[in-house]
């Protein structure tokens, strides 16, 4: 396919402006102007929309086709929340900083306030921001809150427990905070190891960092106990809430002794994810953390009437620019209203039954290395099919000709040749079944002819790169 700018053809044009009634001012230095046009591609609408149209439709999306994506929540997200965003965008939050500005953005910061009060109600959690752009913004936010309560008490803290199962995002966060990394090693049973965690404990912690349930798609049993010993050190417990959707309305964090959470409306609550956002990661906290949270705040006065808190020496300041992500906030707020708590509790029970039957349909050919009731999602290993020489980036590959999105491969690291696949509870049996079937073919296909397997995929414009190199040489084109 040729790049828009080959199929450029001088002065065609798709709309042709007036002339301009208005005065050119010298906005910038002459040294600073153009002397000719922008090289820019010259085309017809028509052959702009069909240039574009042809690129999606190289692409795989969860609008055309099951994106079992596992830690990612690839789950489709209602039309209707775009309604939220379009509703939400005459009036800006941020006009509320300016001199009598308040007046003018009491839906937004109604609505702003609202999402914190849900949030909190739906994580046990006391108070929450909506700051942080993403999970990880919100991972960084929540250790630097925990990082100010320590300096606020003169603790002498320097150590961040996580297990080795954990997003990488987490050992990161804390590292960029200034804390020194403890890696806890998975026990056989599929969670952090008790023994080797209270062997690392010491005064010298400052948090826990965990995902529950974790990486594996495991609940830990043990997770209150975790949490009382970190306690008894004066160490925080840090809530990864990307996998919260396995436990929404089930459990609450806050109630199993988690102090700080984050959560990933863009994996829990029914917006957009991908391609780089957008994205959002609003960060819970419990009474102790309230003083620290960042600035400026939406409060809601005595009136009924809602303002801005801007001044608190103690906050660790603005972390995103105006309060956060808001038109991602405003689908999530329709979201959580529009299912309310019964439908909040439906989904989670309905993505735990998915990824439980795809388990249990698929253990025959695949080897599980937990084999145990599972959450949201279930992690396979390929090391049956590498008996053959096929490794699961092969069996990736393979998915990507009869038209599914790759489960996440590789990951979590603490499994070899991993296969991590989360349906998600909007797919209907019959989505899962045609995929459990193509799986099924996968595996036997690598028993009977490995080598087609190698070849895949066959169907796309591209077929088998060399993905180190590629990574490595990155290579990167506008079309």
């Amino acid at each position: 396919m040729q790049l828009i700018y080959e199929k450029s053809v001088p002065a065609r044009r798709a709309v042709r402006m007036p002339s301009s009634d208005v005065p050119a001012a010298a906005m910038l230095p002459r040294e600073l102007l153009r002397s000719e046009p922008a090289d820019l591609p010259e085309l017809s609408e028509l052959d702009v929309v069909r240039h574009f149209t042809q690129l999606s439709r190289r692409n795989i999306g969860v609008d055309t086709t099951f994106y079992p994506l596992g830690s990612c929540t690839m789950k489709y997200n209602a039309k209707s929340l775009e309604d939220g965003a379009r509703i939400s965008a005459p009036f800006h939050p941020m006009i509320a900083l300016l001199p009598g500005g308040e007046s003018c953005a009491q839906g937004s910061l109604a609505m702003l306030h609202h999402m914190g009060e849900l949030l909190a109600e739906i994580t046990g959690m006391d108070e929450v921001t909506c700051q942080p752009l993403a999970g990880a913004h919100g991972e960084m936010t929540g250790i630097m809150l925990i990082a100010a309560y320590h300096r606020a008490k003169g603790n002498k803290k320097k150590y961040v427990i996580v297990p080795d199962s954990s997003h990488g995002t987490n050992p990161a966060s804390a590292a960029m905070v200034g804390y020194e990394i403890v890696t806890i090693p998975t026990a056989p049973y599929g969670d952090m190891d008790l023994d080797a965690f209270r062997a690392a404990l010491n005064d010298e912690v400052a948090a826990v960092m965990m995902t529950c349930p974790n990486t594996l798609g495991l609940f830990n049993p043990h997770i209150k106990e975790i949490c009382d010993l970190a306690h008894s050190v004066d160490a925080m417990v840090y809530y990864d809430g990307a996998n919260l959707n396995a436990i929404l309305g089930q459990v609450r964090p806050g109630d199993v002794g988690f102090d700080v959470v984050h959560v990933n409306l863009h994996k829990t609550f029914g917006t957009p994810h991908g391609a780089g956002g957008p994205g959002s990661g609003p960060v819970g906290v419990k009474k102790a953390l309230v003083p620290f949270l960042p600035m400026p705040r939406v409060i809601k006065r005595n009136d009924a009437s809602f303002g801005v808190e801007t001044g608190n020496p103690q906050s660790i300041g603005r972390t995103a620019n105006f309060f956060g992500n808001f038109g991602v906030m405003a689908k999530a707020y329709a979201y959580i209203l529009m299912l309310g708590r019964e439908g909040l509790i439906d989904a989670s029970e309905k993505a735990v039954l998915n990824a439980n039957y795809v388990m249990a349909r698929l253990k025959d050919l695949y080897e599980v290395p937990y084999d145990q009731t599972c959450m949201h999602e279930c992690v396979f290993s390929a090391a049956r099919q590498m008996q053959h020489d096929v490794h699961a980036i092969d069996i990736a590959k393979f998915l990507i000709d009869k038209g599914y999105h790759p489960p996440t491969v590789y990951f979590p690291l603490i499994v070899k040749e991993a296969i991590m696949i989360e349906p998600t509870e909007t797919e209907s049996k019959e989505t899962l079944d045609e995929f459990i079937a193509v799986m099924r073919e996968a595996a036997e296909t690598a028993e009977t002819d490995p080598a087609a397997l190698k070849l895949a995929p066959l169907t796309t414009p591209v077929s088998r790169l060399d993905e180190t190199k590629a990574a490595r040489e990155q290579n990167v084109c506008f079309t």
